[in-house]
C-alpha cells in the first residue's frame, strides 16, 4: 500500500479503456481516440504520432519502431518487427576508408532507413479500425498549431542545443530563438506537419518514395553518404513470432533479435533461480539483479545481431542452462571481476506506448530516434529527424553485429507483455537505450516476485552496470547504506548521468473488470483511464 505522505502517485485506476504514455498530450490523444470509437492499436499510433511532435527529442517519424499486441484479451500474441536496414551500398569498407573504429553519431553511416512509418501503416491496415486520417491528425494539428513545452522536454532539449545547431535545418526548426524553448514556450513543425498530410494522402509513397524520400536521400548524400530512393522504396518490417519465458507462472513476451528483448529474458531466467524474500531493494537482491544483468550482457554484446545476417543461438540464450550456468557464478560476497568469455567474438531517447481498450486488445508500443534527435541531422525541406540507429553496429571484422548491406543493427528497444492461463494480463514497456533489458526484468521481478503495484514498482531507484568494470550507475534516490554495502562487495558506484529509463504499464484485473496502469515520474506523462 502506497503511503501518502510521500511525494509520489496514486496508481492509475479506470473500468473501461487506458492509455500510459510519457507525455500527457499523448495520453490524452489516446483516450480520445479511443473515445471516438478506435480501437487500442489506433490510440497507440496517435499517441507515438503525438509525441513525435512533442517529444521531437525521444522520437520520430526517421526513427523505428517495434509492437506487441494481444487481440481481444487472449494470450495470441502477435510481434512487429519496424527496424530498418543499412543502405545495400554500405560496407564497413565505407568506415575503414574513414579511418573509422566506431560508427560515429552525427555520420550519414549512423542513418539506417527509418521503419517507424512502415510499421504505423502495416499495423494500423491490420489491426485498426478508424481511418489513417483521424488517427495522425492530432498529431498534424499539434505540428502545425503548436504545442506547450514540458519540463522533461525541455531539459533533454536543452543538453542537446550543441548538436542542434550544428545541423542549420536542426537549427532553424529547433532551435528558432537561437536556444531551446523553454517550458511553456509554444513551438511548431509545419514541416512535420506537411510530411504527415502527404503519408495521410499517399500511404508508404508519402514518405518511401516522392519528395520526401528524395529529401532525405539527397541530404544524406550531400554529407557522403550511400543511400539510394530503390534502399526507401524497398524499405519493409516484419510479422516476428515473438520470444517467450515462464516466470512464476506468467508468461513474458518479448520481440526475438534483432532486439534485445531476449535479454530481458534471461536475465528473468536467472532471477527466477533465486528466491525473491526481505525488502525489493536490499543489497543482496540489488546485487543479483546487477550480476544477472552484467552475465546477460556479455552474452548480448556477443552475440545479438540480425537474424537475417547472423546466426543468433536463440535456443541457447533461452536454455535452461545457460541460465543455470550464469546464476552459478553469482556470489553474494562480491561482485565478479572477469565475465565469462562466451563462444562468438564479443546505447537512448525513446517513447514507449501502453493502451488497453474496452474489448481488452492490448497493445505494447514502441518508437525511437536512438540518441536525443538521433543523429542530429534533418532533412530539409521535410523535417524528418533521422536517428542514428546504425551507432549500434560494430565495426569489428567478423562479429555477428558487424555492419554490413541491408542489415538490421542490434536493437535496443524493446516492447513487452505478459499472458496467464490463456489471457493478457499487462502490456510494458521500459525506455533507456541499452538499460531496457534490465529495465524489463527488474519492473517483472518487483511485480511478480514482490507484489507491487506498478506505480511503486516504476518509482524505484534505480541502477545499472557500465559496460565497463565493477562500475554501476546510481540514481542519488539510492539509499546511502545500500550503496555503502555494495561498494563494500566490489561495485564502483557512480552517480547517474541521467534520470535511468522511463516506464509505462497498464495491468487488467480480470475479476473486477478493472485496468491500472502506472507512469514514469521521471519523465512528463501519466496514465489515464475511460
Amino acid at each position: 500500500m502506497r503511503n501518502f505522505e510521500k511525494p509520489t502517485r496514486s496508481i492509475a485506476v479506470s473500468r473501461h479503456a487506458m492509455a500510459a504514455t510519457s507525455h500527457p498530450a499523448a495520453t490524452l490523444t489516446a483516450l480520445q481516440v479511443m473515445e471516438a470509437g478506435g480501437n487500442a492499436m489506433d490510440a497507440a499510433i496517435a499517441a507515438s504520432a503525438v509525441q513525435c511532435a512533442v517529444e521531437p527529442g525521444s522520437t520520430g517519424i526517421g526513427g523505428d519502431c517495434f509492437a506487441l499486441f494481444a487481440p481481444e484479451g487472449s494470450d495470441r500474441v502477435g510481434a512487429y518487427n519496424g527496424s530498418g536496414r543499412t543502405p545495400a551500398a554500405l560496407t564497413p569498407g565505407w568506415f575503414a576508408e574513414r579511418g573509422l573504429t566506431e560508427v560515429p553519431r552525427t555520420s550519414p553511416g549512423a542513418v539506417t532507413i527509418p521503419g517507424a512509418i512502415d510499421a504505423w501503416l502495416q499495423l494500423h491496415a491490420d489491426h485498426g479500425r478508424l481511418p489513417f486520417a483521424d488517427v495522425i491528425a492530432p498529431a498534424i494539428r499539434l505540428a502545425e498549431e503548436g504545442y506547450a513545452i514540458t519540463p522533461r522536454v525541455h531539459r533533454d532539449w536543452r543538453l542537446e542545443e550543441t548538436l542542434l545547431a550544428a545541423d542549420p535545418t536542426a537549427a532553424r526548426i529547433f532551435l528558432p530563438a537561437g536556444r531551446a524553448p523553454k517550458v511553456g514556450e509554444v513551438h511548431r513543425q509545419p514541416e512535420l506537419a506537411e510530411t504527415l498530410r502527404g503519408i495521410v494522402a499517399r500511404g508508404r509513397d508519402g514518405f518511401y518514395t516522392g519528395p520526401v524520400a528524395e529529401d532525405m536521400v539527397s541530404y544524406l548524400r550531400s554529407l557522403g553518404g550511400v543511400h539510394t530512393l530503390e534502399d526507401f522504396a524497398s524499405a519493409r518490417g516484419d510479422y516476428v513470432t515473438p520470444v517467450t519465458t515462464d516466470f512464476r507462472g506468467y508468461t513474458v513476451h518479448e520481440c526475438p533479435p534483432n532486439g534485445q528483448g531476449i535479454i530481458a529474458l534471461l536475465i528473468l531466467n536467472i532471477l527466477r533461480r533465486f528466491k525473491a524474500e526481505g525488502d525489493p531493494q536490499s543489497p543482496d537482491r540489488l546485487h543479483i539483479e546487477i550480476e544477472a544483468t552484467r552475465l546477460a550482457y556479455a552474452a548480448r554484446d556477443a552475440w545479438l545481431a540480425d537474424p537475417d545476417k547472423a546466426d543468433v543461438p536463440v535456443g541457447e540464450l533461452l536454455s535452461g542452462d545457460l541460465a543455470d550456468r550464469l546464476a552459478g557464478m553469482i556470489d553474494l560476497g562480491r561482485a565478479l571481476t572477469d565475465l565469462p568469455p562466451f563462444e562468438m567474438p564479443l546505447h537512448r531517447d525513446t517513447v514507449y506506448v501502453s493502451v488497453v481498450d474496452r474489448d481488452r486488445n492490448a497493445v505494447s508500443f514502441i518508437n525511437s530516434v536512438f540518441d536525443s534527435f538521433g543523429s542530429g541531422l534533418v532533412a530539409p525541406r521535410s523535417g524528418v529527424v533521422l536517428h542514428n540507429r546504425g551507432q549500434s553496429f560494430s565495426l569489428k571484422p567478423g562479429h555477428p553485429n558487424c555492419v554490413a548491406p541491408s542489415k538490421r543493427p542490434l536493437h535496443t528497444i524493446i516492447p513487452g507483455m505478459v499472458t496467464r492461463e490463456g489471457r493478457v494480463e499487462m502490456p510494458f514497456g521500459v525506455m533507456g537505450g541499452y538499460y531496457q533489458a534490465m529495465g524489463h526484468a527488474h519492473l517483472i521481478s518487483k511485480v511478480f516476485d514482490y507484489g507491487m503495484d506498478l506505480q511503486e514498482a516504476i518509482d524505484l531507484p534505480r541502477l545499472i552496470p557500465k559496460p565497463d568494470g565493477t562500475r554501476v550507475e546510481a540514481e542519488h534516490t539510492l539509499p546511502a547504506a545500500t550503496a555503502a554495502e555494495l561498494q563494500r562487495r566490489g561495485f564502483v558506484l557512480v552517480p547517474a548521468e541521467d534520470p535511468i529509463g522511463g516506464a509505462q504499464a497498464i495491468r487488467i484485473d480480470w475479476e473486477n473488470g478493472t485496468l491500472t496502469g502506472g507512469s514514469e515520474p521521471r519523465k512528463d506523462g501519466v496514465a489515464l483511464g475511460l
